[in-house]
């Protein structure tokens, strides 16, 4: 790995280890670390050079491809089997031979995994946060602009 500081001349060995390492889950940041050019420079590159910038975008699809199936997967729940291996003692106390056996598992879907799903999926039927009318005896509406409310979180 080269050191971080001046800039590193573009090398066309670049796209092809982004994508990887995209595919690996690393950040911008990691990657940079890796290629061995600074954070700024990593975005001169993406944004100036098509091929990296799309080496990228294909290397983070692929992962997230794989964590959306996961989420997937866990908030429906699947079946697996499970393989355990069972070592026998007999009674002059030597060991028989392992007996293996497969059981069949079901893990339940995950409430949470379901949440953060239709949270994000369909964020008008599940958002958390709502749109209050405030209306009068009268009918007439309070407040007849939005009402913006910021939560800060640290």
């Amino acid at each position: 790995m080269a050191k971080v500081g001046r800039k590193k001349k573009y090398d066309e060995s670049f796209p092809q280890q982004a994508l990887e390492l995209a595919e690996k889950g690393l950040t911008d940041k990691e990657i940079s670390r890796q290629l061995g050019i600074s954070t700024t420079v990593f975005y001169e590159y993406k944004n100036e050079i098509p091929e990296f910038a799309d080496a990228l975008k294909r290397g983070k699809q692929t992962v997230d491809n794989e964590v959306e199936n996961a989420l997937l997967k866990k908030a429906l729940g699947y079946d697996y089997e499970e393989q355990v291996t069972e070592v026998r003692i007999s009674e002059d106390g030597t060991q028989q031979p392992a007996v293996v056996r497969k059981i069949k598992k079901h893990m339940p879907g995950d409430a949470t995994a379901q949440i953060f799903w239709l949270k994000n999926r369909m964020p008008k039927e599940w958002r958390d946060g709502k749109n209050i009318e405030l209306t009068g005896k009268d009918g007439d509406l309070l407040a007849p602009k939005p009402i913006e409310i910021t939560i800060k979180r640290e």
